[in-house]
């Protein structure tokens, strides 16, 4: 008789758990507290404009690329019309000059010294790093917790030319790499490029994922991608089972039974695998008795991706020769919350994919981070008239400091959407609303989180909140690994395919 699992969520490391638990031989349903596939990997709808929540650029867009193999092995990638473009992103200082993100490093590094020539060293010394990491692969096809010593030695033998790279710029933030600057717009650019608490050496790969061609945006956005996995899934005999929010996980002398659900209906099942939010799991789900004191520090002292405003603007009008996103100071800032204020914002501006508005129109969308998602979702709870009009006010501002910079917007846009960390947590449940669980901070590192917790025998967990960085690649990865961890205990050969 086949093995039952029960994964609770069908964010993207739940439905990868799924495919590669049919592929092997396992019978397994999903429970999922929304009605859609995805997880923070979404889209909606608002009139006949498509909002994207999600999906900037997915690494793995290249057929070259590992990240592009394994993706092939859930969906059919060259179904997928992928955008890399050329200009990334543009970095204004608000007196005409900026500075344009290329994709081509050759072109960023000459177009960072014609605007910084002051900055010379410092920008060779990044552009060179990310050439040097365009030629890295990361060794994905096995989870490290099964790396024999063979494996372990082929690792150290790949790693060792990136060593001394890795450990510098795995050593400061983006934020204290923009203080090396003495240039101010380049300051700036290096902090826009991701979120300032995150390592720089993410900001080499990324932009070493963009010279490579290997990080281009999927036509159609988010929900699709996230469908065509489902699909997937379901494909294979897979279930989900959606607006079933699991309450606890059932528990019996150590060992995982099943789930029960907030209507406390239970679903029993041989092996329990949580790709839901990490706290709510362990501390929730699990009451927080399988636990130890590494565990706890990682909630106690890790930091998260702050949460965010997405304000989403459907507009009458094109924007052609617009950049993908567009970073610009504003003359007054916005307040956000209790104590955040925005005085930059970057424009992403759908003009590269059709999908999202009809012919003549284009979305627009701005995300404001923040870290006081308390204000938020408590605002929602107990005045839900204040919380109407704050957003409102913030989007109006928005729409202002596009109208100053763009022109030409005021008076057509024709949809207003604005989700706060109160929606993250709706749809989501996402500690802290947060935007990708742990950052990858230079204390963090690629920290090796256990999928599985002390005293809890027949139980895993993936996702972020086992994955520092979070992302999409390794949602794909966490469920692809923690599969090949049950075939290991189960002694079964793993499969890739079917």
């Amino acid at each position: 008789m086949k093995k039952k699992v029960n994964i609770i969520g069908a964010g993207i490391a739940g439905l990868s758990a799924g495919c590669y638990l049919q592929m092997n031989g396992y019978d397994s349903e999903i429970f999922e507290l929304h009605n859609i596939p995805g997880g923070l990997c979404t889209t909606w709808k608002r009139g006949e404009y498509t909002f994207d929540g999600c999906i900037h650029w997915l690494v793995g867009s290249n057929p070259r690329d590992s990240f592009y193999k394994i993706w092939n092995e859930l969906i059919d990638m060259s179904s997928i019309d992928f955008v890399e473009p050329e200009e990334a992103l543009r970095v204004e200082d608000g007196s005409g000059d900026s500075i344009r993100v290329f994709s081509n490093v050759d072109k960023l590094e000459e177009e960072m010294l014609a605007k910084a020539p002051s900055d010379k060293e410092l920008i060779c010394k990044f552009c060179n790093a990310v050439r040097k990491f365009s030629e890295f692969e990361l060794p994905i096809e096995k989870s490290q917790e099964l790396f024999s010593v063979f494996d372990k030695m082929k690792f150290i033998f790949r790693f060792l030319p990136y060593f001394k790279d890795m450990k510098y710029w795995m050593g400061m933030t983006a934020h204290e790499l923009a203080d090396k600057c003495t240039d101010p717009l380049l300051r700036k650019t290096f902090e826009y490029l991701f979120f300032p608490d995150m390592a720089a050496l993410f900001l080499v790969f990324t932009l070493a994922w963009r010279n490579k061609g290997s990080a281009g945006y999927p036509i159609g956005g988010s929900l699709e991608f996230a469908r065509k996995i489902e699909e997937r899934y379901l494909s294979l005999g897979g279930k989900v089972s959606y607006k079933s929010r699991v309450k606890k996980i059932v528990v019996e002398n150590g060992c995982t039974k099943g789930v029960r659900l907030e209507n406390d209906e239970i679903h029993n099942a041989d092996i329990v695998i949580s790709a839901a939010d990490g706290y709510c799991t362990v501390y929730e789900m699990l009451e927080g008795k399988y636990v130890d004191d590494e565990i706890n520090g990682y909630y106690k002292n890790f930091n998260v991706f702050p949460s965010y405003l997405q304000i989403s603007l459907g507009v009458g009008r094109t924007f052609d020769d617009c950049p993908h996103t567009t970073v610009f100071p504003l003359e007054t800032p916005i307040q956000i919350g209790r104590a955040d204020k925005a005085d930059y914002i970057g424009a992403r501006i759908f003009n590269f994919d059709s999908t999202m508005a009809p012919e003549g129109k284009t979305v627009l969308t701005v995300i404001l981070p923040t870290d006081d998602n308390e204000y938020w979702e408590k605002m929602r709870l107990e005045d839900i008239d204040k919380y109407r009009k704050e957003k409102s006010r913030i989007a109006g501002e928005v729409i202002s400091a596009l109208e100053k910079r763009f022109g030409d917007i005021e008076g057509k846009v024709e949809q207003i959407d604005v989700s706060t960390p109160a929606t993250v947590r709706r749809y989501t449940n996402n500690w802290k609303g947060s935007l990708e669980g742990w950052v990858l901070s230079p204390e963090v590192g690629f920290k090796q989180m256990k999928k599985v917790l002390p005293g809890l025998s027949n139980f895993y967990m993936a996702g972020q909140w086992v994955e520092p960085g979070g992302g999409l690649p390794p949602a794909i990865l966490s469920g692809r690994n923690v599969t090949q961890l049950i075939c290991r205990a189960d002694k079964v050969k793993f499969r890739n395919s079917l």
